[in-house]
């Protein structure tokens, strides 16, 4: 099925598709007619490709981090502090190509405690000064076995972040759908050293199924 936060951009590419479609009818010249029509069916494919939106079933324990985002690994590094964690931790950051799906989906259960949203550049995403100079929303979530942050962060092809369908105070769980990043782009996950990552670089994951982090005591109550 098409997300539903990209009905506005899909129903645009629709029309503009039709319009290329019924040119292709009425012109003529074979080589314009095959362009247009080879157009027209190559934007919609993409576009139904780019919003599709797959359902996904989570882990059934609490004591893991899922991906929020489809992607690759680009990279597993210690972190310091930040405005929400406020101590030093591991990050992992997940590329999205174009061809991937982009709704984002909640990492862990628990309450939106933190929420900002930054104007930015729109350097490359698999640049690692992205999480700071790009636009990206930053999410906070306080969970039963701690803080975890993540962000949006927009690329250099992306120029559309949505997260509507969260707020502070939100209470929230793994692999519910929070929004997308439209064409290309990147998410952060930092957490404490109390968690073990189970990913390495440029493993391909899921969002709301794969595990990026699991608790260390390994306790799933």
């Amino acid at each position: 099925m098409i997300t539903k936060y990209g009905y506005g951009t899909f129903s645009v590419v629709l029309v503009f598709c039709l319009i290329l479609f019924a040119l292709g009818i009425f012109v003529s010249m074979l080589p314009l007619k095959i362009f247009l029509f080879s157009l027209s069916s190559f934007l919609l494919l993409f576009s139904i490709n780019f919003f599709r939106d797959p359902e996904r079933t989570s882990p059934n324990r609490n004591d893991v981090i899922v991906s929020p985002a489809d992607g690759r690994i680009l990279f597993v590094k210690d972190v310091d502090a930040n405005k929400f964690l406020n101590e030093k931790g591991k990050q992992i950051s997940v590329f999205m190509s174009p061809l991937n799906v982009h709704v984002n989906r909640i990492p862990i259960d628990g309450k939106v405690d933190f929420l900002e949203y930054h104007k930015g550049e729109y350097i490359v995403a698999y640049d690692d000064k992205a999480s700071e100079r790009n636009e990206r929303s930053e999410i906070g979530i306080t969970s039963k076995y701690g803080k975890v942050f993540f962000t949006q962060i927009a690329g250099y092809v992306a120029r559309r972040i949505v997260y509507s369908d969260i707020k502070l105070g939100d209470s929230v769980k793994m692999g519910n759908r929070f929004g997308m990043i439209k064409f290309g782009s990147r998410s952060d996950i930092v957490v404490s050293n109390d968690w073990i990552v189970k990913v390495k670089k440029d493993d391909i994951v899921r969002a709301g199924e794969t595990i990026l982090f699991e608790y260390k005591s390994g306790d799933s109550k």
